[in-house]
C-alpha cells in the first residue's frame, strides 16, 4: 500500500509538472507572437517611413517628374533659342527686324510711337520718340 501512495504521488506531481510545462509552453508561444507581431509592425514602419521608405521613394519620383518636365522646356527653349541665332546669321530681314525692335531704328519717313507700361490703366498717350536713322 505503501507503494500505491507513492506511486499516486509521483503521478500527481509529474502530472503536475507536465501541466505547468504546457502552460508555460502557452505563455511562450504567446510571448514568442508578440515580439514577431512587433517586429512585423517595426519592418512595416521602416519601409513606409524609413530612410529609403515609400515616402521617401513618392517624393524623388515627384522630384524626377519635376525635372523632366523642366528639363523638356529648357530643351524646347533651347531650340528656339538656336533658331533665331541661326535666322540672325543668315537672313538679313531677321536682322533688321531685330535692329528696329531693340534699337528703334527706323526707315526714312517712319515715325515710333512709344507707350508707357501703364498706359492702360492711366489713358495718358505719349508723346512720338524720334527715330534713329
Amino acid at each position: 500500500m505503501i507503494r500505491s501512495s507513492q506511486t499516486r504521488t509521483v503521478t500527481r506531481q509529474s502530472g503536475a509538472i507536465v501541466r505547468l510545462y504546457e502552460r508555460s509552453q502557452v505563455g511562450w508561444r504567446k510571448v514568442a507572437t508578440g515580439v514577431a507581431a512587433l517586429l512585423a509592425l517595426a519592418m512595416g514602419y521602416h519601409v513606409i517611413f524609413g530612410q529609403n521608405g515609400l515616402t521617401v521613394y513618392q517624393q524623388k519620383r515627384q522630384d524626377a517628374q519635376t525635372l523632366d518636365r523642366q528639363l523638356h522646356s529648357l530643351k524646347r527653349e533651347n531650340d528656339l533659342l538656336k533658331g533665331h541665332v541661326e535666322r540672325l546669321q543668315n537672313d538679313p530681314n531677321a536682322i533688321e527686324h531685330q535692329a528696329r525692335e531693340e534699337l528703334h531704328y527706323t526707315r526714312p519717313g517712319e515715325v515710333i510711337y512709344t507707350l508707357p507700361a501703364s498706359a492702360g490703366a492711366s489713358g495718358t498717350r505719349s508723346e512720338p520718340v524720334p527715330a534713329k536713322q
